[in-house]
């Protein structure tokens, strides 16, 4: 029998609905998969699931959510309830999603364009 090499990832023995304790949601409105959330200075209880203490190790700096998922190997939907988890405790703050960016006007553009051309 062989072991598995030390890169290859092992299936973790503890399913989905144990660690949200059977919540598919949070309570609060759930962050979309590419909000950015980032680890408060506020000092964490030591009774945290082990899965919040990982969370809050990986999001010293802004991470998206689904960073985080891939980070700590859990599926976004689980990681979206542990943040929730997280920012109702005050210990994460959250950036909304950078809204897709808006049409430039091409005329505008183009009044720009030959306003530098007839200046040079």
């Amino acid at each position: 029998m062989t072991e598995p090499r030390p890169e290859e990832p092992t299936a973790s023995a503890v399913r989905p609905y144990v660690i949200t304790r059977g919540r598919a949601a949070s309570d609060i409105e759930s962050l979309a998969w590419e909000s950015l959330v980032m680890a408060t200075d506020a000092a964490f209880p030591a009774s945290l699931q082990p899965e919040h203490q990982t969370i809050l190790a990986h999001c010293q700096g802004l991470l998206s959510v689904a960073e985080v998922a891939a980070h700590i190997g859990q599926p976004p939907s689980v990681v979206q309830v542990l943040l929730c988890d997280l920012l109702e405790w005050g210990l994460i703050v959250t950036r909304p999603p950078v809204p897709p960016a808006e049409h430039t006007d091409v005329t505008m553009l183009r009044k720009v364009l030959h306003g530098l051309e007839s200046r040079l």
